[in-house]
């Protein structure tokens, strides 16, 4: 932003969900002592940035927002830039952080010890003073990896992801969390690695990290530096997504932690890894045939070793998990076709994932503080005890398994119906796939129901034990905007296909980071052209020192 421009613009929205929850992580730390105080600065703070987010969907429909951090152009600055991608994923994400504070809530997060070891309780396990901060700093980085214009700037929102999440995930200390987050971190620093290793590698062959002008610098390399280039990002960002072989890390991380923990990480921090291979894909690299029958065949092994995986549980947690590994497979399956349709349907399977894979893991944790487990074998008659909490797990569960008319079915039958245009051998047999996948799908979620909830119930089950209306609410709420997605398929859909349209083409991107259609800013801020009256840092014309 300039001098020029008002002292409030739509651009003003742009860095809010990332100094949002920055500036009410600082005030939740200093206010460790006061619970209260936190939990209303927490909820404040996600619901600000919600609507900031909500906001930028509206703008960014009419074209790409840029904001140069510190008032310095591009690409000697850092730009924040929301598009229809990332605002929309900004969107999502925020009602899923806002769903799961509130169901942290909900759940009792005490400063201390309450005396209540029931299963499923957090408890002692989740200090408040540790818990807010850690939560927040988890928000700012992922909202700083969906706006990022820049790798570097994408790789520092990993790290603030890696940092936050490993605190979240050995919370409570206990023996099989402090294992789960060693396996956790020492894995998250091997992809940071090879993130690190691939950025510096880019900038070695095109002089620049700034997303906008790799799409000018890239094409003009290389073929063969540019091919491992593009392999080096995609196994680094692969790893994050949990594509096979890359994702036998998760299943073992993700049950350990806490409920409103684990709903976290497995509804939204694999589709930052997501997002990244989406970014890359579309607006770094041209179409390259090669490339995306690697993609395709990564895509089938991903979601039918998974879904088979998740066939052999018998714990719920784990089950869920290794659908989590399966379902990624969708998304990348709609990358790798490399069309406009194909990515359309990712990024709104991107969206219904989210939104129902946090939802189940909320309702898992609902089951565990009712029946006192996630085991299958130690659940059972849930449904004549708690049939709200039957009604509860049924809706997304269905949803996830892509019954029609909801939005899981939907999201698919776009990308089948993409996959049976591509034509290919590879793209019929991700059809194939697919079908068998989601056949799979609902035979676990199936299997899973009838044992938590129709099962004879076991001794150990109390029978009358009330649900908490604050882990409920948050619990429903999320079930609801997964039904939304649905009633709002066609807007929803519309605005996936533009948003695909507009990655797959860059242009705009490019134009609204270098607007004057030069690869070179000013490299000056805003405020030292301002006084010398130069050109300001919008402008793009002229050289950076």
């Amino acid at each position: 932003m300039t001098g020029a421009e008002p002292l409030w613009s739509v651009a003003t929205l742009v860095p809010l969900p990332v100094l949002l929850p920055l500036f009410a992580a600082g005030l939740t730390l200093a206010l460790h002592r006061f619970a209260t105080a936190q939990r209303v600065i927490s909820v404040t703070a996600l619901a600000a940035t919600t609507a900031a987010s909500a906001a930028l969907v509206v703008a960014a429909d009419s074209g790409p927002i840029v904001v140069d951090v510190g008032g310095w152009a591009a690409p000697v600055g850092i730009d924040l830039v929301a598009d229809r991608l990332s605002a929309l994923m900004l969107t999502v994400s925020g009602v899923m952080l806002l769903c799961v504070l509130l169901y942290s809530l909900g759940q009792g997060v005490p400063e201390g010890d309450t005396g209540d070891e029931r299963p499923g309780r957090v408890g002692d396990a989740i200090p408040v003073a540790i818990f807010h901060p850690t939560f927040l700093v988890l928000s700012a980085g992922v909202a700083n990896a969906f706006l990022s214009g820049d790798l570097f700037n994408l790789y520092v929102g990993f790290e603030i992801l890696l940092a936050a999440s490993s605190v979240l995930l050995t919370l409570g200390g206990t023996a099989e969390r402090i294992r789960a987050g060693s396996v956790y971190v020492i894995v998250a620093l091997m992809s940071s690695l090879l993130i690190l290793s691939a950025i510096g590698l880019v900038y070695a062959a095109t002089g620049t990290v700034n997303m906008a002008q790799l799409a000018m610098r890239l094409p003009e390399i290389d073929p063969t530096v540019r091919l491992a280039l593009q392999l080096l990002l995609l196994l680094a960002f692969g790893i994050k997504a949990a594509i096979f072989p890359l994702s036998a890390w998760l299943p073992d991380s993700y049950p350990t932690a806490p409920a409103p923990v684990t709903a976290v990480f497995a509804g939204l921090l694999t589709k930052v890894g997501v997002y990244a291979i989406l970014r890359v894909q579309t607006l770094l690299f041209p179409v390259d045939e090669t490339v995306d029958q690697v993609l395709l065949v990564l895509a089938l092994l991903t979601m039918v070793i998974g879904i088979l995986g998740a066939v052999a549980q018998n714990d719920v947690k784990r089950l869920l998990s290794f659908t989590l590994v399966s379902h990624i497979g969708f998304m990348i399956f709609g990358v790798a076709l490399a069309s406009e349709a194909g990515t359309a349907a990712a990024i709104y399977y991107v969206v219904h994932h989210i939104s129902v894979q946090t939802a189940l893991f909320l309702v898992v944790g609902l089951v565990e503080w009712r029946g006192g487990s996630t085991s299958l074998d130690k659940l059972g008659g849930l449904a004549k005890l708690a049939p709200g909490l039957a009604l509860l797990f049924f809706v997304p569960a269905l949803n996830l398994a892509g019954i029609p008319p909801m939005s899981g079915f939907l999201g698919k039958v776009g990308l089948l119906t993409e996959g049976v245009t591509n034509g290919s051998g590879l793209a019929w047999a991700l059809v194939v796939g697919s079908v068998v996948t989601s056949l799979l799908t609902l035979y676990a979620v199936v299997k899973a129901w009838n044992k938590a909830f129709w099962q004879t119930a076991p001794p150990e089950i109390e029978p009358h034990v009330p649900l908490p209306r604050g882990m409920v609410w948050p619990t429903g709420a999320l079930v609801a905007f997964g039904l939304l997605l649905t009633v709002a398929a066609g807007p929803l859909y519309g605005y996936a296909e533009r948003a695909a349209s507009a990655s797959m083409d860059g242009h705009s991107y490019v134009d609204a980071v270098f607007p004057g259609g030069s690869e070179r800013g000013t490299g000056e801020s805003a405020e030292i052209v301002g006084e010398s009256g130069g050109k300001s840092a919008g402008d793009t014309g002229g050289e950076a020192p």
